[in-house]
């Protein structure tokens, strides 16, 4: 529970109750006196949950975005790959690499609300591309056996397949791109 309550002094006076388990706390003060006493408890007093943010892997639309946004673009026509090469000492992409983004950028679409759904299909990954259909299949086949990509058959038979990034798949496109620009 988070009262604010404006002091009579301009300040603002936070009043932060914590319950866990059968441990209940109540911090009182200045935000920043009442920040640093609610971190300390939780680091101290709850310490799986310190433990478990050490081995999570997920990842807010902000963080994507500031992970892929030199390489990310919403355009009214969609997610889009767009990057100036030489603006990151960058050579072309790899066509796993491309494939990969352009999935990453149909979650951040999806995320923002551009898209309805972040699945793809491969027509729709070779179009945004430009590869080869066949490279894309390829492709695609080596993400999904590494875990980078999400295959989703349909039951109906009518659609083909659709593809999506997984959590790995973004952390193993982040350190590919991360290796890219520093090398």
């Amino acid at each position: 529970m988070l009262n604010n309550t404006p002091s009579t002094e301009n300040s603002t006076n936070v009043n932060v109750s914590i319950t866990v388990g059968e441990v209940k706390v109540q911090f009182n003060g200045s935000p920043e006196s009442v920040l640093t006493s609610v971190i300390n408890f939780m680091t101290k007093q709850v310490p799986t949950i310190d433990l478990a943010r050490k081995i999570s892997l997920s990842y807010a639309v902000t963080e994507l975005i500031d992970l892929f946004s030199n390489f990310i673009k919403i355009t009214p026509e969609g997610p889009r790959v767009i990057l100036e090469h030489e603006e990151f000492g960058m050579k072309k992409l790899s066509d796993k690499e491309n494939v990969a983004l352009h999935l990453v950028a149909a979650k951040i679409a999806k995320d923002l609300g551009k898209l309805s759904n972040d699945a793809r299909q491969l027509s729709e990954i070779q179009f945004v591309t430009t590869l080869n259909p066949k490279s894309v299949s390829s492709r695609l086949s080596e993400l999904v056996k590494a875990g980078h990509v999400l295959r989703d058959s349909t039951a109906d038979g009518n659609e083909s397949s659709t593809y999506k990034i997984t959590t790995s798949g973004i952390h193993w496109l982040n350190s590919m791109l991360a290796k890219r620009v520093k090398g």
